[in-house]
């Protein structure tokens, strides 16, 4: 038997529990992973209250979590990529990774750079794709001026290091706290809260070609005020303002590819990109990470250890 995070209804963090489970075995293009981290996302919070039932319902008892690194423990007959003892990182589509062993279609893997530690591989399926996703939808390149809210979080620090390596000017909205951070990143931090377009103009005088949004629809509106074109704003949160003023919603999803992860975890390995690891949790206190997750002040990841 093995152990791994269910819940079984809608709710907030309280109805996470641990469960013993059997150990998977695997089908024939399967791998098992004994995973040794695990991060956390946004995205199951919102699965495990019910906000996304018409899009994403959950069978009861459910597991959560996607992001997952780990050692091979089995493979199925027709797995050549693989062999039981492979250090690996990718995701589970299933809700399964925040758990002791989990069973993922093999081309959802890719091997672990030894240069990557356990927690930052374990937690970067998500903020990796989508951060690449988000970067991609709105064209960013050499020359532009990007603004970027929610700049500091686990997605938002990953984006900002993407555009600086592809020499682009960054406007990261955040907390005063986390200016240091942007600042030493690359990024013009910029403070959220009232004013906040007028920073931004007085920040970016020329205009700004592109913005990205992690937090919320007023940023979206705040990116047409500002004179963005529809085309070159993408939301990863905000769906219904996005379809009403004709910007993106492109994330993880629109990226989730062996090859894309294996650039963004190459990027990581050779120093450019840095993952910050806010907080670990052992897996009997996923409650707890969900409490520091949910306080949406966190720089970086939280990442379970099974």
């Amino acid at each position: 038997m093995a152990r791994a995070v269910r819940f079984d209804h809608y709710g907030d963090r309280d109805v996470l529990y641990i469960a013993d489970v059997e150990v998977p075995s695997p089908s024939v293009e399967e791998v098992i992973v004994q995973v040794r981290a695990a991060g956390i996302n946004p995205g199951e919070v919102a699965i495990r209250a019910g906000a996304l039932e018409a899009m994403f319902p959950a069978t009861f008892p459910s597991g959560q979590g996607s992001d997952l690194a780990g050692v091979v423990s089995a493979v199925g007959d027709a797995v050549a990529q693989f062999a039981v003892g492979d250090e690996v990182l990718g995701w589970s589509w299933q809700r399964s990774s925040h758990a002791e062993y989990v069973t993922v279609p093999a081309p959802q893997l890719i091997p672990k750079p030894a240069k990557l530690s356990w927690e930052v591989a374990g937690s970067l399926y998500v903020v990796a794709c989508t951060a690449y996703a988000a970067v991609r939808a709105v064209g960013a390149d050499r020359g532009d001026t990007v603004a970027v809210s929610a700049a500091a979080g686990g997605v938002g620090s990953v984006i900002v290091q993407l555009l600086r390596t592809k020499e682009a000017t960054v406007l990261g909205i955040a907390s005063k706290a986390n200016h240091g951070w942007l600042s030493a990143h690359g990024a013009i931090p910029v403070a959220y809260g009232e004013g906040l377009i007028d920073r931004l103009r007085a920040a970016a005088p020329d205009g700004i070609d592109a913005f990205i949004d992690l937090f919320g629809p007023e940023y979206v509106q705040l990116a047409v005020d500002l004179g963005v074109e529809p085309d070159r704003i993408d939301t990863i949160i905000s769906r219904a303002k996005a379809q009403e003023v004709g910007a993106k919603t492109e994330g993880s999803g629109n990226a989730s590819t062996a090859d894309v992860l294996s650039q963004m975890a190459e990027l990581v390995a050779s120093g450019r990109i840095e993952i910050p690891i806010a907080a670990t949790y052992p897996m009997e206190e996923v409650r707890d990470a969900f409490a520091e997750l949910e306080g949406r002040h966190t720089h970086g990841k939280i990442v379970l250890i099974p």
